[in-house]
């Protein structure tokens, strides 16, 4: 069987982790419905990798359609605000 290269958005966010409080990263595919975390940037990608992974897996396993996410360009933009700001 031929493999593929899928493409998948991950939202990225500053974290704590639950229990100790101590500073992390958690990681989120808005495609695939699945989250994981991570101590650091690197980690919580690697983790979501995997998850993603075996989530893509199971859907194989059970005969189910894998869904291919969005076509398109994913960005950000810059707004300029004066108001006030939201802390932690």
């Amino acid at each position: 069987m031929k493999t593929k290269i899928l493409d998948f958005p991950v939202i990225i966010e500053p974290d704590t982790e639950v229990g100790t409080g101590k500073a992390g990263f958690s990681a989120y595919c808005p495609t695939m419905g699945v989250a994981d975390d991570g101590a650091t940037i690197e980690d919580a990608l690697k983790n979501i990798q995997a998850t993603i992974k075996f989530h893509l897996e199971c859907l194989a396993e059970e005969g189910e359609a894998v869904p291919l996410g969005h076509k398109g360009i994913f960005t950000s933009v810059q707004v300029p605000f004066s108001g006030r700001l939201a802390t932690g």
